[in-house]
C-alpha cells in the first residue's frame, strides 16, 4: 500500500532528523547520561518500525502474502506504536518526567502484535 510506504518513508526521515538532533543539540542537554540512551532506543525503534512499515506496503501492493487488510493493519500498528514506544521515549528523555514511562509498553505491545499480524498474513 503506497500509504504505508509514504509513512514509513517519512518515518524514517523524521528518525535520521531526530538521531542527529539528539546527538547534536541535545547532547549537553540531557539531564543525566541515561536519557541520552533512552533517546537512542527511541530513535532506534522508529527507525526498525518505519522500515517494517515500507516493508509491509510493498507485501501489501505485490499481494505476495495473505490479505491486504492484516498486512494494513500491522503498518498501522507499526505506526502507532511508533507514536507511543518513541514519542513517550523522546518526551521522557527531554523532560525527565519518569512517568511518560508507562506509556511505553502500550507501544510495545502494539509492535509485538504488528508483527504477529505479519506472521499470520504470511502463512494465511
Amino acid at each position: 500500500m503506497q500509504t504505508l510506504l509514504i509513512l514509513g518513508a517519512i518515518s524514517a526521515a523524521i528518525a535520521v532528523i531526530l538521531g542527529a538532533f539528539g546527538a547534536h543539540a541535545l547532547k549537553d542537554k540531557f539531564k543525566e547520561a541515561r536519557y541520552a540512551a533512552i533517546w537512542e532506543t527511541a530513535v532506534q525503534y522508529q527507525m526498525y518500525h518505519a522500515l517494517g512499515m515500507m516493508a509491509v506496503g510493498i507485501l501489501s501492493h505485490e499481494q505476495l502474502f495473505g490479505t491486504i487488510s492484516t498486512l494494513t493493519w500491522a503498518g498501522y500498528l507499526m505506526l502507532i506504536g511508533t507514536i507511543f514506544f518513541s514519542g513517550s521515549l523522546y518526551i521522557l528523555a527531554v523532560t525527565g518526567v519518569k512517568k511518560l514511562g508507562a506509556i511505553t509498553p502500550i507501544g510495545g505491545l502494539l509492535f509485538i502484535i504488528a508483527w504477529v499480524l505479519v506472521v499470520v498474513s504470511i502463512l494465511s
